[in-house]
């Protein structure tokens, strides 16, 4: 048991490092795009990938679960996975590509970009076809190669969009160019492997009905997922204009900072709490981790809130890391990341329903995320624009935790610490609040004010709620890392 969680482990260690690997480089794009690229032109090219993770979900229409759930019949459920994806795909790229224009002007970005909705059709085609291809490297256990070839491919597209906009000219169309080349680089990595066995298919029809039948109920699952996490773009672009989807997505993906430690954390906690469940300590631990999680996140978006500005407004090299053109959508940076402390809540809310593996309350949360994101979009945008599209993330992800939450208290009970978890979210929250009044304050002070509630304010009512055992823990552990004298260094 002990080498089964070992390699566990490991795996999930090596998916969790590229993840964030290839993330972060992707991330390095946003201050390239702000000085290259204008908000209008930024806007459009963030609304049509929003439109692209949507489609995404129809192009593979679950089948990559559906191939590692009949992974023991390889040599049969590859090539009906793989031709599956491939003619579903053919199908929704020739319907994109028929009419082009006019798909463009229905999106909202004018009939004259067309040509990004060939390219997007491509796009999608590309990477549908390699997902049942990285399922079957996830299902022979090579982590490494599959972890490698995402950050290979994610390094290649970086690399094509600083020479496709700066070295050619090639602006907003270059961002797609880029994606097409490097998805199709990716998808030959993984067909050249698989081509002896898919060349010679061994195609069963009744086993790709059975994989359908498992895929198709994951799909409204997955577009209610895939709508929390970008319809705003679509909805901001048909209630405003592209100037304000640019800006709004320069400065929304400044929250990766707090998405990349939620994401780790999911990938922790998982495998945690299914391997703890059965002890009779668990529920009484898990309660912990959330009041554990709770005094982190809202600490570090507290500190995130405070410095981001001062972060993207740095000169390296003579110029701001961030544009001045994007500026003006700085103030909504603290309500995205506090949304994603409520995803964070909402994945520790995950544990009883799995353990009572009643996961169709995760697909009833994201269709309710997503249907309060749509509405709250349609509501709060006239009024407040930007601002009031990640308050309407904000307030899907906090309903989607909620509602997590009384889910699954009666399947698996837990004494969760509401008196700690609500004043560590409630402190870090008031003083989050402190950034209304930035520029009301010399900036020397506003400095000082800022470092003491970070790094004293905070952390001394952090202190205040730990219990005795804890801090002695705490203590503990500081000694223990702390360098001692000369034999330390």
């Amino acid at each position: 048991m002990f080498k089964d969680l070992k390699a566990l482990g490991r795996e999930s260690l090596i998916y969790g490092l590229s993840t964030v690997a290839a993330r972060l480089l992707n991330f390095l794009l946003l201050p390239f795009y702000t000085h290259y690229l204008c908000p209008a032109d930024y806007g459009v090219s963030a609304a049509l990938f929003s439109y692209i993770a949507f489609f995404n979900i129809l192009f593979q229409h679950g089948m990559d679960q559906a191939y590692m759930r009949h992974y023991g019949e390889r040599k049969h459920a590859l090539p009906a996975a793989f031709y599956g994806v491939a003619a579903v795909s053919v199908a929704l790229a020739g319907a994109m590509c028929f009419a082009p224009s006019a798909l463009a002007r229905l999106a909202g970005i004018g009939a004259g970009n067309g040509r990004l909705v060939v390219y997007s059709a491509l796009i999608l085609a590309a990477d549908a076809l390699s997902t049942p291809l990285f399922a079957d490297l996830r299902m022979a256990h090579k982590a490494l190669r599959y972890s490698m070839l995402r950050v290979l491919t994610v390094v290649l597209n970086v690399g094509l969009n600083i020479f496709l906009i700066i070295g050619l000219g090639r602006g907003v169309q270059g961002i797609f160019e880029a994606n097409i080349c490097s998805s199709v680089f990716a998808l030959l990595l993984v067909l050249i492997p698989a081509a002896g066995l898919l060349a010679k298919p061994r195609f069963s029809g009744k086993l790709y009905r059975e994989m359908l039948s498992f895929a198709l109920p994951l799909v409204p699952a997955g577009l209610g997922s895939m709508a929390v996490q970008v319809i705003d773009r679509p909805i901001l672009l048909h209630l405003a204009d592209e100037t304000t989807v640019g800006i709004y997505q320069a400065n929304y993906r400044l929250g990766i900072f707090m998405m990349l430690i939620v994401s780790m954390f999911d990938q922790a906690w998982r495998p945690f709490f299914i391997e703890r469940s059965g002890r009779p300590e668990a529920p009484a631990l898990f309660a912990r981790v959330l009041t554990f999680f709770s005094f982190g996140a809202s600490w570090l978006t507290l500190a995130l809130s405070f410095f981001i500005p001062d972060i993207v407004k740095f000169h390296l090299f003579g110029k701001p890391i961030i544009h001045p053109a994007y500026w003006a959508g700085l103030g909504l940076v603290p309500v995205v990341l506090w949304a994603y402390v409520f995803n964070g809540l909402y994945i520790n809310f995950l544990a009883p329903v799995i353990i009572a593996k009643r996961t169709g309350y995760m697909m009833a949360a994201t269709l309710l995320g997503a249907g309060i994101n749509v509405g709250a979009n349609f509501m709060l945008i006239p009024r407040f624009g930007m601002l009031g599209a990640a308050w309407a993330t904000f307030s899907s992800y906090a309903c989607m935790a909620g509602f997590m939450h009384l889910a699954g208290r009666d399947f698996y009970p837990a004494p969760y610490e509401w008196g700690r978890v609500f004043a560590a979210i409630g402190a870090g929250a008031l003083l989050t609040c402190g950034v209304m009044f930035s520029g009301l304050i010399g900036r020397g002070s506003w400095l000082g004010l800022r470092l003491a509630a970070v790094f004293v304010v905070f952390p001394a009512f952090t202190w205040w709620l730990l219990t005795e055992p804890e801090k002695d823990g705490l203590l503990s552990l500081l000694r223990r890392v702390k360098p001692s004298g000369p034999a330390a260094v």
